[in-house]
């Protein structure tokens, strides 16, 4: 038998063994650094800002006198549970 008598297809089983498992770790790298950079950080923002501008809303609202102390309070407990 001379040189790459007996080698066949071999080669091309080889290529699919090793280039499956790299396309799968680049789509999982791919995946976790859009995650990171994209609505991952944000979405946990939004309810913390609307929680706070709900706040500065009420707070004028008592300033202005269009509401009571006791509902002031009972209201920005509220916001504050959520």
């Amino acid at each position: 038998m001379g040189w790459g008598m007996g080698w066949g297809w071999h080669w091309l089983g080889m290529f699919v063994f090793w280039l499956i498992p790299l396309v799968v770790v680049i789509a999982l790298v791919a995946v976790a650094v859009k995650h990171l950079f994209s609505g991952g950080t944000r979405a946990n923002t939004g309810p913390r800002e609307d929680r706070s501008r709900a706040l500065e809303v009420l707070e004028e609202r008592y300033a202005r006198g269009e509401i009571n102390r006791e509902e002031y309070i009972e209201k920005r407990d509220d916001l504050k549970r959520r």
